[in-house]
């Protein structure tokens, strides 16, 4: 068993080699400590920094063991991991999250279940698995909704709206005929999320909740402070604070959810939640003492938390395909701070950057 809390030069390891994977590794740089990136894709930009990789499936056993022997603690920067590779390396070595916070994450109807549980705001929502439990959970909640795959979707992947006009026939096909969860369609005023870390002796630290846009399903722009009336945006702190507590959850977790200006009984619905760091806390790098990342970090080997207290406002932008092109700009704007995640390739969709533009705090 490895020392707790680990000291520094101790030894992370994280399953995933993305953007994520490369900041958390940059942030525990800064404290001493190693990063050890297990990932299946060859040029991953998390390698760039991590003192170790290995390249290999999340289905090779042989290789997840060598990997969780050679570490001090095992986390992950996002959500689609094999059930057994994580179950495989607890076996090994302390994994923080758990395994069962990435189980909740992984189900939509696990996650809405959960809600249900802790007596959290919910639209209402149905189990589906076939097209006639489709057919009845539409006639039931009713048009327009929203029908999502219960595993493998994220950036408005694996879902469709189903509306007036709508075949459902279709639209189950569309989604490949998984099992799925439909979702009451929420005339929302604002997407919004909190970003929480809990650490292993049970503090929990929350950032001032974010005001998202999205652009074609994506995340384009965060926003803090959050166009949020005062009272329900120290509101959200307590609903995360439920979630990972019940989950036992150490590390960063984001709530996502719903502002309904107009619903004097729900004013926040949540959406659903991400047992890691998340790309609406970019711009804790920037305008926080200590970023999510570190935080992060901090939690997975014992440390104390750090602060979350934010001095300033700012914007944060994504900047995906082609957009990261404009970086000869963008260097050149004093009014920024630029990152960019080292892709090779700028294809559609893909994140290869951010920026945020800091202001003074109000």
């Amino acid at each position: 068993m490895a020392e707790w809390p680990l000291p520094p030069s101790s030894t992370i390891g994280i399953l995933g080699g993305g953007q994520l994977g490369r900041m958390l590794a940059a942030a525990a740089s800064r404290l001493g400590l190693k990063v050890h990136i297990f990932c299946p894709e060859a040029n991953a930009p998390a390698f760039d920094v991590a003192a170790r990789a290995t390249i290999a499936s999340y289905s090779d056993l042989s290789a997840i063991s060598e990997f969780a022997e050679a570490v001090d603690v095992v986390t992950f920067e996002f959500e689609n991991i094999p059930a057994a590779a994580l179950q495989h390396i607890e076996n090994i070595r302390r994994v923080l999250p758990s395994a069962r916070s990435l189980a909740v994450s992984q189900d939509r109807l696990s996650e809405k279940k959960l809600f249900d549980h802790l007596s959290l705001p919910v639209a209402p929502f149905a189990e589906v698995a076939s097209i006639e439990t489709l057919e009845l959970a539409v006639a039931n909640i009713g048009r327009p909704a929203i029908l999502k795959t219960r595993r493998l979707g994220y950036d408005g992947k694996g879902q469709v709206k189903i509306d007036d006009a709508t075949d459902l026939a279709h639209a189950f096909a569309a989604i490949g005929s998984a099992t799925a969860v439909l979702d009451t369609f929420v005339p929302f005023t604002s997407e919004i999320s909190i970003l929480t870390v809990r650490s292993a002796d049970g503090e929990i630290r929350a950032y001032d909740p974010v005001e998202n846009a999205h652009e074609n399903q994506m995340l384009a722009e965060s926003r803090v402070p959050a166009r949020i009336p005062v009272s329900i945006a120290e509101s959200t702190p307590e609903i995360a604070r439920k979630i990972v507590t019940e989950l036992d959850h150490v590390g960063m977790l984001a709530v996502e959810m719903f502002y309904c200006m107009d619903d004097t009984e729900n004013p926040l619905l949540i959406n659903e939640i991400a047992p890691r760091v998340h790309n609406s806390g970019h711009w804790t790098l920037d305008a926080c003492l200590v970023s999510q990342f570190e935080n992060h970090i901090r939690a997975v080997a014992g440390w104390p938390l750090g602060s979350v207290r934010r001095h300033c406002d700012c914007v944060m932008v994504n900047l995906t395909g082609e957009d990261a092109n404009r970086w000869p700009q963008l260097a050149a704007d004093d009014s920024i701070a630029l990152h960019l995640y080292g892709k090779e390739e700028p294809r559609q969709r893909r994140k290869m950057g951010h920026f945020t533009r800091l202001s003074r705090k109000t």
